[in-house]
């Protein structure tokens, strides 16, 4: 063969190669059954409309939803059975703190009080918070693995982040805003972002959903209350956004965040996964 004949078959599989590799870039992420995108649906604060409005909600369309339960809200005094109850029916009850500290001298943050005031809390402090309010969630749910939802998703206590002393005890830290994941290869289980809705319409939420399906990836919404309390979205919003979902079982996996991020760490390890 000529050296120009080899040039031009050397160029032909360089072609090829770069062909195969813009495939296997551009490969949907294998989710179970293969559908087109994951679906986590959070709810934080352990707000009244949440056992009210979310949780009967979920329950109609047969969806399970992750629940961030701050321990010391007044529903965990009030209503613990029926978050055993949630967490029987197979809701995922997750870590958001004793307190809910944040920092105050963020800008809008006049309404943290100065017990609660992440500024003035220690690592040492918040690791313990942290701790003990697993040890509270196990009894309500009797599990050993847990997520969970940094408050305010601020990281800084008066002595450095808090978060990195915390992360080795938790399958995985939702962190951070931007709700679709844009590349599930490059996700940081101990930082996954979040999309906090309020506010919005039905519309706007199955638009984020079908964004995700089109990048084959997951949207991770963390909602606070439905049909009212705080940060609120409507009932209606909400309801439709699962009577899509229900819907189209074969192109979402809906499933409890934990159960979410297990799938993507086994699938990055190479270990058999739930196919569910």
């Amino acid at each position: 063969m000529s050296a120009f004949r080899r040039g031009i078959a050397r160029l032909a599989l360089l072609a090829l190669a770069g062909a195969a590799t813009a495939a296997q870039a551009g490969e949907p992420y294998p989710w179970p059954g293969g559908r087109k995108a994951a679906v986590s649906l959070a709810y934080d604060d352990a707000v009244p409309s949440q056992l009210d409005h979310a949780i009967p909600a979920l329950d109609r369309y047969g969806l399970k939803g992750s629940f961030y339960l701050t321990l010391a809200s007044d529903t965990l005094r009030t209503r613990k059975r029926e978050w055993a109850a949630a967490a029987r029916n197979g809701h995922e009850l997750g870590n958001h703190t004793l307190f809910h500290a944040c920092s105050a001298s963020l800008p809008d943050r006049g309404w943290v009080v100065p017990h609660r005031n992440l500024d003035t809390t220690t690592i040492a402090q918040m690791v313990d918070q942290v701790r003990l309010a697993n040890a509270m969630l196990a009894m309500l749910d009797g599990r050993t693995e847990r997520t969970m939802t940094v408050p305010c998703g601020d990281t800084q206590a008066s002595d450095g982040n808090y978060v990195d002393a915390v992360a080795s005890e938790f399958v995985a830290i939702k962190l951070g805003q931007g709700g679709v994941i844009d590349d599930m290869a490059a996700i940081d289980l101990a930082a996954v972002p979040v999309d906090v809705p309020a506010g919005v319409t039905g519309d706007q939420l199955i638009a984020r959903v079908e964004q995700a399906a089109r990048q084959g990836t997951m949207v991770s919404f963390t909602f606070h209350g439905i049909g009212g309390d705080h940060l609120a979205v409507s009932r209606e919003a909400h309801e439709q956004l699962l009577r899509y979902l229900a819907a189209h079982p074969d192109d979402y996996w809906v499933a409890p965040f934990i159960d979410i991020m297990k799938y993507v760490a086994s699938h990055r390890s190479g270990a058999p996964t739930p196919t569910r």
